[in-house]
Formats: C-alpha cells, sequence, structure tokens
C-alpha cells in the first residue's frame, strides 16, 4: 500500500515539475505581475517598513504585524534550514541563487494574492475579518466550486504535507547525537503529537503566545549566529558566491537533468519556504484590520523577503562558507549539522535542535491554522463540534506518522500538494489583477496627496456591491 502511495506521488509529481508546469507557472507568473506592479519589490519596499507598524483601526483587531506573525510562523520554521540544505544537497550551490530569484519575483505574486484576500474579506460575528483564496475564487470569478478544491488543497498541503514534513525534518535533526537509536524518532512523534493536541484540542493559546515570542527572538539570534560563522570563515566568501554563480548558470549540467537541477531544486525549496504564489498567506493577511487592502499586501511581501532573502540566506551562507563537503546523498539535516559542528564545536547542533524545535512547532501550530477556515468553507461554515475535534484528531496523529515516515515521502507529499496549490491559484491572481493593480494605484494617489490611505471601493474602481466588509 505505502509503495502505491508513493508510486502515484511521484507520476503526479514528475508531472508538476517538468519546466512547462510549476515552474514556468510560478516564474512567469510572477514576472507578469512584478511589471504590472511596476516593480513594487522594489518600487515601494520602504513603504512596506511603515505599514508594518501600524496599529489595528479597532481595539480588538488583529494588526497588520500580528498577521505577518500568523503566515511568518508557517513560513518560518524547518524549510529554512533543512530545507535549504536539502535543496543544495540534491541541486548543488547554485539553487541559492534560484531560491533568491524565486523570492524577488514571488514578492509581487504575495503582494497580489494577499490584496485580493483584503478587499474580499468577510466580517465574522465579533467584527473581526477571515476570508483568503477561496473566497475570492467565489465572490471575484463566481466559481465557489475551484474555493472548493483549492481548500482541500490547502488542507492536505499544511494539515498533511507540510506538518508531517516539519515532524520529520524535526526528529531527523537529532539523529547527528550519539543518543538517537531506532526509537528515537518515535519518542519525539509522540511529543509532538501530545503538544500539538495540547493547542487544537485543548485550546491551550497561551503556549501559542509564548512560542510567538520567542521564535522571533530565536530568528534574530540564528541569524546572527550565522553571520559570526560567515565572520570566522571570511576567507571562504569568495569561493562561496563563486561556487553559488558557478552552479547557477552551470546550464549544461542543468538542461542535462532538469528535475534534479539547482533551477528545480531552487524553485520547489524556495517555494517551500516562502509560499509566495501558493495562496496560503492571504487566510491570514485577510485577518489583518487595516484601512486599506494595499497595506496588507505590502506587509506579505516583505515577509517573504525576510524569509527567504534573510533567514534562507543565512542557513546556506553558514552551510557553505564552513567547508563542509555534500552530495546528492548527504542529509539536509546532516549537512547544517556538520557545518554548525565544524564550526562551533559541540555547541553547534545542541542549539541547531533548540532553534529547530521552536521553528518547528510554530511551523506545525501556524499550518494548522490556515486549515479549520478552509473546513468551514467546504462545509458553507457548518462545522459541528464532534466534526472538528474528529478533523483535529486526524491532524494530531498525522504529526506523529510524519515523525516515523521515511525522508522521500514526506519530501514528494510536500511537493506535490504545493505544486497542486500553484498550478490552481497563480492562474487566478492573473485573472484577478486588475482589482488589486486598482487597489494599489489608490494607494499610491492617496499617499501622494499626503493621506493615510482609507480604502472605498468605488473610489478605486470597484464594485462595493461584492465587498462585504467594506460596503
Amino acid at each position: 500500500m505505502v509503495d502505491l502511495i508513493n508510486n502515484v506521488i511521484n507520476a503526479v509529481i514528475g508531472v508538476l515539475y517538468q519546466p512547462w508546469c510549476v515552474p514556468l507557472i510560478l516564474l512567469a507568473g510572477g514576472i507578469i505581475l512584478t511589471v504590472g506592479s511596476k516593480f513594487i519589490q522594489v518600487r515601494l519596499f520602504t513603504e512596506s517598513f511603515k505599514v508594518i507598524m501600524e496599529k489595528p483601526k479597532s481595539e480588538n483587531g488583529i494588526s497588520s504585524f500580528g498577521a505577518l506573525m500568523v503566515s511568518t510562523a508557517s513560513r518560518v520554521g524547518t524549510g529554512n534550514i533543512i530545507g535549504v540544505a536539502t535543496a543544495i544537497c540534491a541541486g548543488g550551490a547554485g539553487a541559492v541563487f534560484w531560491m533568491w530569484v524565486t523570492a524577488i519575483i514571488g514578492g509581487a505574486s504575495a503582494f497580489v494574492e494577499s490584496t485580493l484576500a483584503q478587499i474580499y474579506k468577510k466580517k465574522d460575528a465579533d467584527g473581526t475579518s477571515y476570508g483568503g483564496p477561496a473566497f475570492y475564487m467565489r465572490d471575484a470569478l463566481g466559481q465557489r466550486w475551484l474555493g472548493v478544491i483549492f481548500s482541500v488543497l490547502i488542507i492536505a498541503t499544511y494539515a498533511v504535507g507540510y506538518n508531517m514534513l516539519a515532524a520529520y525534518n524535526l526528529q531527523d535533526t537529532f539523529s547527528a547525537f550519539d543518543f538517537y537509536g531506532r526509537t528515537t524518532a518515535v519518542v519525539i512523534g509522540v511529543i509532538l503529537a501530545v503538544l500539538f493536541g495540547i493547542i487544537v484540542i485543548g485550546g491551550a493559546k497561551r503556549l501559542v503566545k509564548v512560542t510567538g515570542v520567542m521564535v522571533p527572538v530565536m530568528g534574530v539570534i540564528y541569524v546572527a549566529v550565522s553571520i559570526i560563522v560567515l565572520i570566522m570563515n571570511a576567507k571562504q566568501i569568495p569561493a562561496m558566491f563563486g561556487m553559488i554563480f558557478d552552479s547557477a548558470f552551470d546550464f549544461k549540467a542543468i538542461f542535462g537533468g532538469f528535475a534534479g537541477s539547482c533551477i528545480m531544486n531552487g524553485i520547489k525549496r524556495g517555494l517551500y519556504s516562502n509560499e509566495a504564489g501558493m495562496g496560503s498567506a492571504p487566510n491570514a493577511a485577510a485577518t489583518a484590520d487595516v484601512s486599506h487592502p494595499a497595506k496588507q499586501g505590502l506587509v506579505q511581501m516583505l515577509s517573504v523577503f525576510i524569509d527567504t532573502l534573510l533567514i534562507c540566506t543565512a542557513t546556506a551562507f553558514m552551510c557553505l562558507s564552513s567547508g563542509v563537503a555534500f552530495d546528492t546523498t548527504t542529509s539536509g539535516a546532516g549537512y547544517v549539522q556538520s557545518a554548525m559542528a565544524a564550526n562551533l564545536g559541540s555547541v553547534g547542533p545542541i542549539f541547531l535542535c533548540v532553534a529547530m524545535s521552536l521553528f518547528a512547532f510554530t511551523t506545525l501550530i501556524g499550518n494548522y491554522s490556515y486549515c479549520e477556515g478552509c473546513l468551514r468553507f467546504i462545509l458553507n461554515r457548518d462545522v459541528s463540534k464532534t466534526g472538528l475535534l474528529i478533523f483535529r484528531i486526524i491532524a494530531t496523529v498525522l504529526v506523529f506518522v510524519g515523525a516515523i515516515a521515511s525522508a522521500g515521502t514526506v519530501w514528494n507529499l510536500a511537493d506535490m500538494t504545493q505544486g497542486l496549490m500553484v498550478i490552481v491559484n497563480v492562474p487566478v491572481i492573473l485573472i484577478l489583477m486588475k482589482p488589486a493593480m486598482a487597489c494599489l494605484e489608490d494607494y499610491c494617489k492617496q499617499k501622494k496627496e499626503g493621506k493615510n490611505p482609507e480604502f472605498i471601493a468605488r473610489n478605486a474602481g470597484l464594485d462595493d456591491s461584492k465587498l462585504e466588509y467594506w460596503k
């Protein structure tokens, strides 16, 4: 049965990651949106920092920063560490360059999808808002069936693919220690599943708040440690950049085996890391209480850069400057652990395990946060307490299963589900880019007039009869 499942997943991946499928859709879509937004990634980069500090409109509303932290909890995690190392081992150092390209181009995709989520968001009974791609697929395109399919894909990606992968990557990080044995993965899986269940089933939200504070701190410490390692290996920096660019533009090797090339691995792991264009972060973006949809689009654009250009680059530089050898048989976790140990001695692997434990836990919770809203969309918000409990129990069991699964299964499953999300969401945001661009123009016009932009749909040329929240 397991072999059959793996064969099906591999067959689907074989189609999805052909050059003309996910890579073309993701990169071409990002380029079109970049040009259409007049290179918003550069033009309004500094503006995104200003927006992130704004307070919510209402006293009980979620701020731009708060919504950013929800999406960042999902983005910043095992993918920034193990995912980057895995890309390098599988595709070569050039994968780092293509991760950068994916992030820079993806900034425009992140802006558009999150702005659309804000435009078409809904108001809950308590005055807060909710929404996401399923809602703009239903309300802007008039295709509820497509929103249902996309909601199923989000659940499959985040509750199954990504959460299983996060659990696996965490337990694999401990394989560098002598105590790691046949039952270690099981023990770690049980601990993770119990902690996860306490949050999603038991409602222990206080623990989420604690980790929500600890993770940004750990992220800063992690980047600082990587800078220290880079300084220690300063003589290796020119060779490191040479390795990255030589591999990135070795087109003979790339097109000789595209599926395992640095371009493909850079795109896969860049997508896994920053999620730009996938349609996941808009679910968090829709909850932000902002005066103008474009504001949250700018915040989510910034999140992509923080994730890939800062934290992923920190991992890549720390590994590549260490001088530790790698090849396609090296595991991502093993490569990072070896690089840390080579530079920081026995302290390095311990620090990495602590960082991974925090990152993995918040990733699990952040990933799951997208799923219940999608379940409610599928069932027209009519979810019984029993049905929700069963859903949460299944999600908890999957965390344990991920920890004891094989590396190939969890990575391939995540690649398959994220690829399916891209081929649904990116064409939709290209079709709907007009209202997003109108919203952006309205924002820029008000900024030039010295105003704090306030969104009035008619002023942006949009029909407010379809915009429940902004009426």
